[in-house]
């Protein structure tokens, strides 16, 4: 295949640099205050910045910045979220803002407006391209748009287009999410950065269609589109987050607190609290984590939600099983494997919580268990080279292992999965899987597939680590493992999360679950099956109903499993519940995500995207597939101005270290590829030379977030066939 000089300007064109805005530049200003940043050389710029090329030669414009405003309403098991998100360009000229930003996987998006000062336009949910030709359509007219998009479900993109010199525009989106509990306590996590990710495969130079510093890769198509460029650390807080929570958890509470964060909390009327950060504004560098306990005597073991919309009921219900059920301990012997990341992201505070977290295990093993330990980063080695008795030699000699253990290198976890789940029958033992890692991966669906095709009869339980894990990897493939997920984000933590995950490995699971409705009224239940259960979990249905024919409604629903070789059994009935506005929105939201996983099943890729289309419509959700835009009906942006677009740099999570991610700290200024430019002024594409889109990456590349050697390698064979592409272009034009 012949490639074009403009083909090839289109490839560095995109390439984007990482580094991150001026400490003046991140908190938003009155604007009869504001001294309008101008263009900047490279030497007037002192301080660390996200730049782009403008028309004039070695002249640059500071990125646009961000600001996020979070509100919380929390009513028994439903959040109502609001993101006002506030982009501000400092610059005298006209800008799009492109920001990476991470939800909760089980958001349920369903509402986005854009506020132009005191004006405010409702966005309206279309098919992915769709939406994204009628944001580039209004974008060329010079009009204000915004877009939002979903990469995973736990990362969302707002492209912001036609900001004008010293102007801010505000994107609000709202989402619906279902609580957390376990172990008797209640929590929602609010996610705050998207860390650097680990993209294998093979690059696909040609189809550059993000922002973020990797390229597109055939392992993982998006990788430029959930990779945004990243920040220098240092003391400022950039893109700053304020939070007001009202909670509402209808019971009196024993316990109220905030784990990483500091918070000031309100008692109001009827046991509401109110609950803001203690310093009005942090840093978007971690996950903010509220948790609150009910008081003794007073928790839930039951509880129903309810909402009808078009004629429909949709309910969401929760049944905890008594405690006394799963009170015995397993005495079947146990065969545990091990598995821990190793790679550059864990570098720091997280490679001693995993540290300390494995060592604990391996001291709670019994003389009738046996185990192995993986450890991984580009590639993946075996501590025994089959699972070994736990005897108290093999158990120290594991130990001294463990404490060995640094971090560094890439995040391989196919290899170190396909190792670890053999896809066997575990032959009268049980077989489980413990995987600690911070989930820093872009192959997501990859690694779901391996998971789906090699389980076997093992049991996959995730601990995250750290202050920001991939909490959509973890919570997705513990599911797909029949265990469940565990969240570490601080050394002191280790104990108290270690001891509930051992609880639930060393206690009988309630299996076979089944939801049983009377009568004959029409139902569609999300999850379509129930999974099993370990101790302190309760079981959690969205659910549809309808009459049927004759008008009979559905009076009861009845859950029955097995647990140790006896029946359980709990009813519940669907009358009388609060109502609750978004409880459509979670049953949506749980079937959408139900029907995606079920691609990694066997599923028909095709026929699930039709479906997961057609609900997403119905029910003005982002997905994969339906994108929210919303357009000003007016242009703004003066004919011939031209519009600057770039990424808006994120925080590298708190904890992480820039030289274990990265294979050389990013850099505070801007490196300009002298060779890329004299390539892109010789293509004749003097757009892409000069309007700024043309900043190519050639100071870092991450190395516990990329496949570094095999993207460096393919790089820097693209640079030298290059002149000898354009040389033949052109002789063969003559």
């Amino acid at each position: 295949m012949r490639h074009s000089s403009a083909q090839i300007a289109t490839i560095f064109g995109y390439l984007v640099f990482l580094t991150m805005p001026a400490s003046a530049q991140t908190q938003k200003q009155d604007a009869s205050t504001i001294e309008t940043p101008r263009t900047v050389t490279m030497a007037e710029q002192e301080s660390s910045g996200l730049l782009f090329k403008t028309l004039e030669g070695g002249r640059y414009l500071p990125a646009p910045t961000v600001e996020t405003h979070v509100e919380m309403e929390i009513s028994g098991l439903v959040a109502r979220v609001q993101v006002s998100q506030v982009f501000y360009n400092p610059t005298d000229q006209w800008l799009e803002g492109v920001y990476v930003y991470p939800l909760p996987e089980n958001s349920a998006v369903d509402r986005m407006r854009m506020q132009i000062g005191d004006r405010y336009i409702e966005g309206i949910i279309e098919e992915k391209e769709k939406a994204k030709q009628i944001y580039e359509q209004a974008k060329s007219e010079g009009k204000k748009a915004a877009l939002v998009e979903q990469q995973r479900p736990n990362i969302f993109t707002n492209s912001v287009a036609n900001i004008g010199p010293s102007e801010d525009i505000i994107v609000q989106i709202e989402f619906q999410q279902t609580l957390h509990y376990d172990h008797g306590a209640f929590d929602i996590r609010f996610p705050m950065v998207v860390g650097p990710r680990y993209i294998p495969g093979t690059p696909q130079v040609a189809s550059y269609s993000g922002t973020g510093w990797s390229l597109d890769t055939d392992t993982v198509p998006d990788a430029s589109q959930i990779t945004p460029p990243v920040m220098v650390p240092d003391e400022a807080d950039r893109n700053p987050v304020t939070i007001d929570i009202w909670l509402d958890a209808g019971f009196p509470l024993a316990d109220l607190d905030s784990l990483y964060h500091d918070i000031d909390v309100e008692e109001l009327e009827d046991g509401v609290r109110h609950i803001t950060l203690a310093d009005d504004t942090v840093r978007a560098d971690r996950d903010f984590v509220l948790e609150w306990v009910p008081r003794t005597g007073d928790a839930p073991g039951a509880g129903l939600f309810q909402e009808t919309l078009g004629g429909e009921q949709y309910l969401l219900a929760m049944v905890m099983p008594p405690n006394d059920a799963l009170g015995a301990e397993e005495t079947q012997p146990r065969e545990v494997i091990f598995i821990i990341d190793t790679s550059g992201s864990m570098g720091g505070p997280s490679i001693a919580q995993a540290r300390d977290a494995l060592a604990l295990s391996i001291a709670r093993l019994r003389p009738q268990d046996s185990f192995n330990i993986i450890d991984f980063d580009d590639q993946a080695r075996r501590l025994f080279e089959v699972a070994m008795p736990a005897s108290a030699a093999n158990q120290q000699r594991a130990s001294r292992y463990v404490y060995g253990l640094d971090a560094g290198g890439g995040t391989n976890m196919m290899s170190a999965l396909e190792q670890a789940l053999d896809g066997g029958d575990t032959r009268g033992r049980i077989r489980q899987v413990i995987f600690l890692t911070d989930g820093a991966v872009g192959n997501e669906t990859e690694l779901f597939t391996v998971i789906g095709d090699r389980l076997g009869d093992s049991r996959l339980f995730t601990v995250g680590i750290g202050s920001a894990p991939n909490s959509y990897f973890m919570s997705k493939a513990a599911e797909l493992g029949h265990g469940t997920f565990t969240h570490i984000g601080s050394v002191d933590e280790v104990s108290e999360r270690m001891g509930q995950l051992f609880a639930k490995l060393e206690h009988p699971v309630l299996t076979d679950i089944e939801a049983i409705f009377d009568g004959s009224c029409h139902v569609e239940m999300w999850p379509e099956t129930v999974p099993d259960l370990y101790q302190g979990e309760p079981v959690m249905i969205a659910v549809a109903v309808a009459p049927d024919a004759a008008g009979a409604e559905c009076q009861e629903v009845q859950f029955n499993g097995q647990f140790n070789g006896t029946s359980w059994t709990a009813s519940m009935p669907l009358q009388g519940g609060g109502e609750s506005a978004g409880v459509a929105a979670v049953w949506a939201n749980a079937k959408i995500d139900s029907l995606m996983a079920s691609v990694y099943l066997g599923a028909h890729p095709d026929e699930v995207r039709q479906q997961v289309t057609a609900v997403a419509l119905e029910h003005s959700l982002v997905s994969q597939y339906t994108s929210l835009v919303a357009v000003d009906v007016t242009p703004s942006r003066p004919e011939g101005e031209e519009v600057h677009t770039g990424p808006v740099p994120v925080n590298l999570p708190a904890g992480w270290e820039a030289d274990g991610v990265f294979s050389q700290p990013p850099t505070s200024r801007l490196a300009w590829n002298d060779t890329a430019e004299r390539v892109l002024a010789s293509s004749g594409d003097d757009g892409l030379a000069q309007a700024g889109l043309a900043t190519a990456y050639s100071t870092t590349l991450p190395a516990g977030a990329t496949a570094s050697r095999l993207q460096l390698t393919t790089g820097a064979l693209a640079l030298l066939a290059i002149p000898f592409i354009l040389w033949t272009t052109r002789r063969r034009s003559r």
